[in-house]
């Protein structure tokens, strides 16, 4: 498990606004954390250095992009070793398809976000790239009738 990094409360500040956009400026970004410019830059650069801060991604609308139905599927891997697992994991991260996909503990051995055309093309993919594989034994889906984003990530308060 990788150590937690000690964050002030201005590091925790500039956090929050990166979340929010990580196009912020430095300039603007400073004048908002009351900090100057360069001291802004030295803790992003801290913050990249010390992998608090993991990069940034560009957020693209699935239905704007002809996928417009996400689902969440469930997918139970038998035998559950090693040797099958890596060949799996690379094989469902390849696929056009997938947005996320999550190890698990539990019955099910992943879960995987996917955003695909129409209920056809699910079950296109449920057939042909999941369950036509040996090593998946079972496949329960789940449609996203609607997703929220939730605030910003930071760590617990002292105490916890």
């Amino acid at each position: 498990m990788a150590e937690s990094v000690v964050l002030d409360p201005v590091d925790l500040h500039i956090l929050r606004l990166l979340q929010n956009d990580a196009r912020t400026t430095y300039r603007d970004l400073a004048a908002e954390v009351g900090v100057a410019a360069s001291t802004c830059l030295d803790r992003v650069a801290r913050l990249r250095r010390s992998g608090v801060i993991l990069g940034h991604q560009l957020r693209l609308d699935p239905a704007k992009l002809g996928r417009g139905l996400e689902a969440l599927l469930l997918v139970q891997v038998r035998p559950h070793r090693r040797e099958l697992i890596g060949p799996f994991v690379d094989r469902i991260r390849a696929l056009p398809e997938t947005r996320a996909l999550f190890h698990l503990t539990g019955p099910d051995d992943y879960l995987v976000h996917v955003a695909v055309t129409d209920p056809a093309d699910l079950q296109r993919l449920v057939l042909d790239e999941f369950t036509s594989q040996r090593e998946v034994a079972r496949v329960e889906t789940r449609l996203i009738f609607q997703a929220w984003d939730c605030g910003p990530l930071l760590p617990p308060p002292a105490g916890h």
